[in-house]
């Protein structure tokens, strides 16, 4: 399957950005982090990993890019999951030690420490603590600071609230516990404000703490604390609902349990820890079970629900020779199954992991709302300086009064809410997916399903089954269907290619029993020849029958029916000629004309089948589902050059398959999706997106997750700007104040995440 869409393949075209996933900033696919799917599949595993205490948004990866870019050999060797506060070395980077990186990474105001999957929450939780710690006491300070101004005061106390104490100076008790509270409520962000200092970089951090020391300097010490306590109360709420949606995304794929019923040697069942299973080993399962690892069916029989991993809303019966998977739950039934994997190799651990990395491979909107960001906070810092100096000279005034309004202006422009938005939502989009049996590799590919304008499909194995079935039976002369049939069962009955086994089940289907033809043997590349009784009996292509000189006994109409409408067609006869003729077909997916039906309503502008079956087989898929153009007797060239094709003339292009020889064309492709992939590690690995079940329905579900998704997005900045602009405008009449407008950014940082957990439910279309 494909490399990486920009870093080595011309998958990309930077100049035409519109046309491609990663949008064309270098692509940013080989920036902050994000690389291709083949090369980053391998890197993000293999390379080294790292939880940053302090890693909460986008900005703090801004600062990390700069200040570990030129050690590593630049900011492209760098991934990062904000979500789970961790850094990724990439196995492409310069290599440098633990402590050197663990050294610069401490200038940032933030600490690195080598990633422990086992210690990762609980550092997290530690780092929570910390903050609700200093959030706590700010507060208790803030409220001693209010309630001394309110008991010393009178009882004017309540109306001078936000008046101060007029010229009168504060006093003495009243200003210490304020300027405890300021200490305790920027203590956790001075280290990151002052590297923002020292490299002339501004970000929020910096923001506030200059915000807070103008009210200092005003000697609004009332307002300094309001802002340090709420700053610090809209971190420690950040931290928590993003913690939130780390539980949320991981209660949704941690679904294997921890132990499994062990059979041990003598026939004794222990429990022992899923993580201790070895290979071979046999557990078993009873209805009701959840199951611990992959597996195969060694006796017994069970309904089992593959929804967790392949999203199919059906029970699945499995019986001795089946495979089962980690997560997916036993429904009735009893089962002895073998191990095939270990607990960390499931199909399910390789879903969870890369779940978590795929964040990385940020979306472009992602991408837009960091450089926003980085623009944004520098640039409304050059405004509130001129709102404090250049008005008062220009339009006269109170110095303090703009000066004043300048800091609401610092406290407002917190892209707080505006960072987080994005990240929560595609990592909660990703999870859902997987919950639906569609594996997407990255937030780049959460995007781009929903501007699919043209796609490509495969049709053996995808729209197809890839298992042929009988379409018809044509007795000829005194033949009944039931001597046909068993004619030709008797012929295949020891053969095992597509069309023996679907004349076998044929024959099964209609109840008739079947005995192998004696002294049978293949003709290559004509048919099958043997006895049954006393009968001569063979089977093959009409040219086999040519050959035995009945060429004038074939009914020529009748065959070349059967073969305009894409069957296979199979001549059987006796020494004294056919006996009849069988079509065979591959049998179409169910439900594969309702899906090109949704795509096309969807908006989807073309539907197109490449394929190296003959054309009249791929004709008659056509005709009945609904496909817009056909591409038939392809090679894997042929079929890269087709979608070559399509990339010139439409916007975003995608190719969906199952086999090696549609990698190429997958390749090119925009993004490319893979059917039925919960078998095979390979594809898992390496597929842009993954359907993990057979069921096509999944790739219009895909086009309206990715569309509601980006909806929720949008809403979200949308709103976080909204926000800023309203408190924005009512700066510039002076009716806004500081403790106003970052309680008014708690409020929506809160909402934002809130909206972005709703794709949790990853609703049906």
């Amino acid at each position: 399957m494909p490399q990486d869409s920009c870093c080595s393949t011309p998958k990309l075209n930077a100049a035409d950005t519109k046309a491609h996933v990663h949008s064309g900033e270098t692509t940013n696919c080989c920036n902050n982090g994000a690389v291709g799917p083949a090369v980053e599949a391998v890197q993000l595993s293999s390379g080294r990993s790292f939880r940053v205490n302090g890693l909460c948004c986008a900005e703090e990866v801004a600062t990390l890019n700069r200040v570990l870019g030129p050690a590593v050999g630049g900011a492209d060797h760098l991934g990062f999951d904000v979500l789970n506060g961790r850094m990724t070395l990439l196995a492409s980077a310069r290599q440098i030690s633990d402590e050197e990186l663990q050294d610069l990474v401490a200038k940032t105001g933030m600490q690195a420490k080598p990633w422990e999957a086992a210690s990762a929450a609980a550092d997290q939780a530690v780092h929570l603590t910390r903050q609700k710690r200093f959030t706590t006491a700010s507060a208790l300070f803030w409220g001693g600071g209010l309630a001394w101004h309110v008991t010393h005061s009178g009882a004017a106390g309540l109306g001078q609230l936000f008046a101060g104490h007029g010229d009168l100076p504060v006093p003495m008790g009243e200003l210490v516990l304020f300027l405890i509270a300021v200490i305790f409520g920027v203590w956790l962000v001075l280290p990151k404000a002052w590297y923002a200092v020292r490299n002339l970089s501004p970000d929020m951090n910096l923001l506030m703490v200059v915000a807070v020391a103008g009210a200092l300097g005003l000697g609004e010490f009332f307002e300094a604390a309001t802002v340090a306590f709420f700053f610090a109360l809209s971190l420690t709420l950040e931290s928590w609902s993003v913690g939130r949606a780390r539980t949320a995304v991981s209660s949704l794929l941690n679904l294997a349990p921890p132990t499994a019923r062990v059979i041990r040697a003598d026939g004794s069942e222990v429990d022992v820890p899923a993580d201790e299973v070895q290979i071979g080993q046999r557990f078993v399962l009873r209805g009701g079970d959840r199951i611990p690892m992959d597996g195969q069916v060694i006796s017994g029989t069970g309904a089992v629900d593959q929804a967790p991993i392949t999203g199919e809303s059906a029970l699945v019966t499995k019986e001795a020779g089946d495979e089962v998977y980690a997560g997916t739950l036993n429904g009735e039934g009893s089962l002895t199954v073998e191990a095939t994997k270990l607990a960390s190799d499931t199909v399910l651990a390789k879903i969870t992991r890369m779940v978590g990395e795929a964040h990385a491979r940020r979306a472009p909107v992602e991408q837009w709302v960091s450089k926003f960001a980085r623009i944004y906070t520098p640039s409304v810092l050059g405004l509130a300086i001129a709102l404090a100096c250049l008005l008062p000279l220009l339009a006269g005034g109170d110095w303090g009064f703009w000066f004043y309004n300048a800091l609401v202006l610092l406290v407002i422009a917190c892209p707080c809410a505006l960072v987080i938005s994005t990240p929560v939502s595609i990592v909660a989009a990703l999870a859902a997916a997987a919950r639906a049996g569609v594996l997407i590799k990255g937030g780049a590919y959460i995007e781009a399903p929903g501007k699919l304008e043209a796609i490509a499909l495969d049709k053996t194995g995808t729209l197809t089954e890839g298992r042929p079935e009988v379409a018809g039976l044509y007795p000829l002369g005194s033949t009944s269907i039931a001597e046909l049939l068993q004619a030709a069962a008797a012929l295949e009955a020891r053969a095992s290619h597509p069309l023996a086994l679907a004349i076998l089940a044929e024959a099964t289907h209609e109840g008739l029993s079947v005995a192998a033809a004696s002294e049978s043997r293949t003709v290559p590349g004509r048919g099958v020849e043997g006895r049954l009784g006393e009968r001569e009996i063979w089977l093959g292509s009409s040219r086999f029958a040519a050959e035995k000189g009945f060429a004038a006994d074939l009914p020529e109409a009748q065959m070349i029916e059967i073969e305009a409408s894409g069957a296979t067609l199979v001549v059987v006869g006796d020494a004294t000629g056919p006996m009849g003729l069988i079509a065979l077909r591959d049998r179409l997916r169910e439900g594969a004309c309702d899906t090109i039906t949704a795509l096309h309503q969807l908006g989807v502008k073309q539907v197109v089948m490449l394929t190296g079956d003959n054309a009249a087989a791929a004709g008659a898929v056509a005709r009945d589902t609904g496909i817009d153009a056909v591409h038939a007797g392809l090679l894997p060239a042929d079929k890269l050059a087709a979608i070559e094709g399509l990339t010139e003339r439409y916007n975003m292009v995608a190719m969906m398959g199952d086999g090696v020889n549609d990698a190429p064309a997958m390749a090119r492709a925009h993004f490319a999706v893979v059917m039925g992939a919960v078998g095979s590690d390979a594809a898992i690995e390496t597929a842009d997106i993954a359907l993990m079940s057979d069921d096509i329905s999944r790739l219009p579900w895909l086009i309206a997750h990715s569309r509601r998704t980006m909806a929720v997005i949008h809403q979200n900045i949308g709103l976080s700007l909204v926000t800023k602009l309203a408190f924005a405008l009512a700066t510039a009449f002076g009716l806004a104040s500081m403790w106003g407008a970052i309680a008014a950014d708690v409020g929506v940082s809160l909402l934002v995440v809130g909206n972005a957990l709703r794709l949790l439910k990853g609703k049906e279309i």
